[in-house]
């Protein structure tokens, strides 16, 4: 039951005040700033949705420095460019994901260990022993034990620097400017807003999507801000989202299409089982969303469920209502006050309604951001004042946005960012691999998976598929190995050399009857 006063987060058995955690903020930002932490730092985050992950990214912002979230699916590898291209000078890792990144993490790196929550080592099926982590390890609630909170007003705001990847395959670390007070404030408010999120009455949010993502990450700590009470799902299981949604009379939700997709499999004895009446917004965005997936949610769940369009990059531009999917089925939606939206032609001209090209945006405010150590590609990304994450589209005579395609390579899968180039480099390392290419393909489930198309050379007609995923999966997350591999004795290639994807990629697709 939702009767808890005052807000606090509740995990597994576990909760924890917002009051409390915001303490304990202060004390780990006095010892951040002891570790020499300040200004324009970096801490990074490899933890699973925790009471932690709050108090970590919290303090960091308390000091002006940036938290920065690492995907718990990282390898030594990944993880270990993230860490380093950052500069970062603190890990905060929940202990049963150590081993897997411990030969990654740089000897300078101060290490602080929380440990795993007995609720999310069940769901994941994880151990997380003491032998497995260093003789002098230090823990994250024993660390804080030490510091007394830290009470001078914070420097401006710096948030956080989410890693996200590109055309060239290397992870790119999105750092916003910083905000004083005012223009956070200001921010934050059209951010709410845009989430549906509202302080008119006692907020109950269920938070299942990983904080090492962008949107998650900020729908999850907007939340905290705002005092909403918030339960944090271990691990998205459909039924169990309906029971909690019943048990604690849940009001807001951020989730993403698969959800939906996983939802709606339920037997309808199932997905009747539960009182749902207690949701207010429930919203959604991340990764494309088929016209007749959202129209059978709203017709189960009610006109709930709403949806926003924007990037790591750009923060939330567009938001769109049920009434909205309903009459105008696909759009992400229509710009959010003091967002712009624009068409622009290869040249840079403006596009009409209904004419598809480069979705360019801006935002009032919303501060500027770069790509950390590549201004090179934040210049390449911006026009006439707005930026592009290579999405195309058009705009319809209301405003509302409609997306056709994206530029590059990049596919989601499940809401997560994916790019092709950092896998076909890691393929053509593969003895015997001649030449590859990697891209998504529809998927009914996770909206795309991926594809890989590889040439063998002429001595390795005997190398499989399975042989190919098993050396792929040394070095790549799970989720970046495809699930179909095809062999081709020849690749397509354009008049420039460059291998023509679109060959490969076109029949797929248009048997699904969309191009995302």
């Amino acid at each position: 039951m939702n009767d808890i006063t005052p807000p606090r987060i509740l995990a597994g058995d576990r909760q924890r005040l917002i009051s409390d955690i915001t303490q304990r903020a202060a004390q780990a930002a006095t010892g951040f700033a002891q570790l020499g932490i300040g200004e324009d730092d970096v801490v990074a985050l490899l933890m699973r949705n925790d009471f932690a992950f709050f108090e970590a990214s919290l303090a960091a912002s308390m000091i002006g420095a940036y938290a920065t979230p690492i995907n718990w699916h990282a390898t030594a590898a990944e993880a270990e460019y993230v860490l380093s291209d950052s500069s970062a000078k603190v890990l905060v890792v929940h202990t049963d994901l150590w081993p897997a990144v411990a030969a990654g993490v740089p000897a300078h790196i101060t290490v602080l260990f929380a440990p795993t929550p007995p609720e999310i080592l069940r769901a994941y099926k994880a151990s997380a022993s003491a032998t497995d982590l260093p003789p002098a390890a230090v823990l994250w609630d024993d660390w804080i034990a030490n510091y007394t909170a830290r009470t001078s007003p914070p420097p401006d705001m710096r948030g956080v620097m989410i890693y996200t990847s590109g055309t060239t395959g290397k992870p790119k670390g999105v750092r916003r400017n910083p905000l004083n007070a005012e223009r956070f404030a200001i921010m934050s408010a059209a951010t709410s807003a845009a989430y549906g999120l509202t302080t008119d009455q006692p907020m109950w949010v269920l938070m299942n999507g990983p904080m090492y993502h962008s949107a998650p990450n900020s729908y999850g700590i907007t939340s905290a801000r705002l005092g909403s009470n918030i339960v944090l799902q271990e691990r998205f299981d459909p039924e169990q989202m309906l029971a909690l949604i019943e048990q604690h009379r849940i009001t807001h939700m951020h989730i993403v299409p698969t959800m939906f997709y996983r939802l709606l499999q339920l037997p309808e004895e199932i997905k009747h089982k539960y009182d749902l009446s207690s949701l207010k917004d429930v919203v959604h965005g991340a990764a494309p969303c088929p016209p007749a997936l959202k129209q059978a949610m709203i017709a189960w769940w009610g006109p709930v469920i709403s949806e926003y369009y924007g990037s790591t990059e750009t923060g939330l531009i567009a938001r769109n209502t049920s009434a909205d999917a309903l009459s105008k089925p696909g759009t992400v939606g229509k710009p959010i006050p003091g967002a712009r939206i624009k068409i622009f032609d290869d040249e840079g001209r403006d596009l009409p309604p209904g004419a598809v090209g480069d979705v360019y945006v801006h935002i009032a405010h919303m501060p500027d951001f770069t790509y950390h150590k590549q201004a090179d590609k934040r210049q390449a990304a911006g026009r006439n004042g707005f930026v592009t994450v290579g999405d195309m589209g058009w705009l319809d005579e209301d405003g509302y946005l409609f997306l056709s395609d994206r530029k590059n390579d990049m596919v989601i899968s499940g809401g997560v960012n994916i790019y092709p180039a950092e896998i076909e480099a890691v393929l053509l390392g593969i003895p015997g691999v001649k030449d590859c290419a990697v891209f998504g393909i529809p998927d009914q489930e996770f909206g795309e998976q991926l594809c890989a198309y590889v040439q063998r050379e002429e001595n390795a007609a005997s190398l499989s598929a399975d042989e190919i995923r098993a050396q792929l999966a040394q070095h790549l997350a799970k989720f970046k190995v495809p699930k179909l591999i095809k062999f081709a004795d020849t690749l397509p290639r354009e008049d420039s050399g460059k291998i023509f994807k679109r060959k490969l990629r076109a029949p797929y697709w248009e048997s699904a009857n969309r191009k995302i």
